[in-house]
């Protein structure tokens, strides 16, 4: 792996699990000495970061992480019910039936108990891999590549809600289900419903974490 690959997935990671918090500074000297890289490699790392909107340059040499707000979370969800939309009408035209009927199951037998809940994210994950071998568009599948770059921050920052996560298998198992039937409109129609659900939950979380005594 080339260091600037390294440096990048390291730092990305870092930023995605809340090691690097918004508004932290990312200093060329301090970063290359810790990641073990050369500054060059380093800025390559920094400017994919800006590509994908995780960094900002505050000037030539002060870099810091992005802040995320719910004015961004809902301009995210604008972009990400416009591209999942699309790409579930396009699956249920295109996909294997056999594929997403095997994966509408698995997400019916989904239990979230134990190590349940390991295994409903790595069926997620399987899921949006075949949804992106489905639609078979290059271009729509690096805008969603994209956008679940960020998901996985904004998850971070909202608070954990079994509920919500239950309600979240059934509609992904709805999606699967309606792709397998080839119905392209159920599929579009059940991605809109649970990308507002998620949303909705998502800036509930936030707004009562900030309400909370403490909170800054």
């Amino acid at each position: 792996m080339r260091a600037s690959d390294r440096a990048y997935r390291t730092l990305l990671g870092e930023i995605q699990d809340g090691q690097l918090p918004a508004g932290a500074v990312l200093g060329e000297v301090e970063q290359a000495a810790r990641l073990g890289v050369s500054r060059t490699p380093l800025r390559e790392a920094l400017a994919r970061l800006a590509a994908d909107g995780l960094v900002v340059q505050q000037s030539p040499r002060v870099t810091v992480v992005s802040d995320v707000d719910a004015d961004d979370i809902r301009a995210l969800f604008e972009f990400r019910r416009a591209l999942e939309e699309a790409a579930a009408r396009l699956a249920a035209t295109r996909a294997d039936p056999a594929e997403f009927a095997e994966l509408a199951a698995e997400f019916d037998r989904t239990s979230l108990r134990g190590e349940g809940r390991e295994h409903y994210y790595d069926l997620i994950a399987r899921f949006d891999a075949a949804l992106d071998d489905a639609v078979d568009n290059v271009y729509l599948s690096s805008a969603l590549r994209t956008i679940r770059t960020h998901l996985v921050r904004v998850r971070r920052l909202a608070r954990e809600n079994p509920q919500r996560l239950s309600a979240s298998v059934g509609e992904h198992a709805l999606i699967a289900h309606a792709i397998a039937a080839q119905d392209a409109d159920l599929a579009a129609h059940a991605t809109h419903v649970h990308l507002h659900n998620a949303l909705t939950s998502i800036l509930a979380s936030l707004a009562e974490a900030r309400t909370e005594p403490g909170a800054a």
